[in-house]
This record gives structure tokens, C-alpha cells and sequence, in this order.
């Protein structure tokens, strides 16, 4: 059994508190003072929901994972109902 020990990385805050774990710096983010469908198609599906272009980013993923289990779901009951 071969047991590592990684180095932690600490970073201090301006209020002198310490992270384990560095904060990333926040990606670009544009409001939107459209309703959550326009919002979604305002930047195009994708971008929102993957890489969170907007505040309807979570709502976006929520509306892809939805559409996935679909056509899973879709793709499993074809084979049992032939």
C-alpha cells in the first residue's frame, strides 16, 4: 500500500482568514432582465447552461438534464416495447 501526502496549498483572505483551497477568479457574467426562456436562448442554450453566461445558468443545466434523462429514457423503452 503506497499512502502520498499532497501539500496543501493555504491562501489568506483580506480579513485574514485561510482557505485550504484557492478561490478561481468568478467567470464573465452578464444579467439579464429578460424572463428565464428568453434569458436561456438570449446567449444560446449551451453557453448558459455549461458555462453559466448569465443568472439562468442553473436553470438552463436543470432544462439539459431533463432533455438527457428524456432521450435515455426514450432510448431504453424503444428495444422493450419491439
Amino acid at each position: 500500500m503506497i499512502i502520498t501526502t499532497l501539500p496543501r496549498e493555504t491562501t489568506v483572505r483580506q480579513d485574514n482568514s485561510v482557505e485550504r483551497i484557492p478561490r478561481r477568479p468568478p467567470p464573465e457574467f452578464n444579467h439579464s432582465d429578460s424572463s428565464i426562456i428568453s434569458g436561456v436562448m438570449e446567449k444560446g442554450f449551451l453557453s448558459v447552461a455549461l458555462d453559466d453566461v448569465n443568472q439562468y445558468g442553473p436553470h438552463a443545466m436543470i432544462m439539459l438534464l431533463f432533455a438527457v434523462a428524456s432521450v435515455t429514457a426514450l432510448l431504453l423503452l424503444v428495444p422493450s416495447v419491439f
